[in-house]
């Protein structure tokens, strides 16, 4: 049985697929969750902190998988971020969450990923660093940082405005790594293996 946060999540993220987010009440969230709205204020104080635990659990998802398809990936650095942002954009184009955001003007979801990102562009920034520098501990670590966050900003920027297929897209973000990084890095003997 999902605890009572999860339930909540659930019936916020079901309203915004449904592209009702702009009109549903926190009434109706915590009527949808089976919960009194008065516990749905003492989990999130308002709409907008409800929208950024939904936006957060959603990042989540896209974290273990862009980590788990770079890690399984051999090659250089430019072939795991490929990994990555390949796994994110057809995620991303699956998800209804995501699809809402993009297309439901109404619903106020859009500059979770545009004019609010940039907590979400620092968590993966982050995680895609540690990933990289977890296989090439000899790259440095301000450089890595720095290459991350272009590659997630690109990947948002494709992701919000597509205009190539994602393979190409994954393809042109490799290269630019590789190019930033100025190497074709393989990992240390020593590093952690996919």
């Amino acid at each position: 049985m999902p605890s009572v946060r999860e339930a909540l999540l659930q019936a916020a993220r079901d309203a915004a697929v449904a592209g009702a987010w702009s009109t549903t009440r926190m009434a109706d969230v915590a009527a949808a969750a089976g919960v009194s709205r008065q516990t749905l204020y003492n989990e999130f104080g308002t709409k907008d902190a409800l929208a950024e635990a939904l936006t957060h659990r959603e990042a989540e998802h896209f974290l273990a998988g862009t980590s788990a398809a770079s890690r399984r990936t051999p090659g250089d650095a430019g072939d795991c971020t490929r990994a990555a942002t390949l796994w994110a954009l057809h995620e991303a184009r699956q998800n209804l969450l995501v699809k809402a955001a993009l297309t439901d003007e109404a619903a106020g979801l859009l500059p979770t990923l545009t004019t609010r990102s940039a907590g979400l562009v620092a968590l993966f920034r982050d995680n895609a660093a540690a990933v990289l520098r977890e296989r090439w501990p000899d790259l440095d670590p301000g450089e890595v940082a720095w290459v991350a966050e272009m590659a997630v900003r690109i990947t948002v920027s494709h992701l919000v405005v597509p205009t190539e297929a994602a393979e190409v897209t994954a393809d042109h973000i490799a290269v630019l790594v590789r190019r930033l990084l100025g190497t074709s890095a393989v990992p240390a003997p020593d590093a952690p293996r996919p």
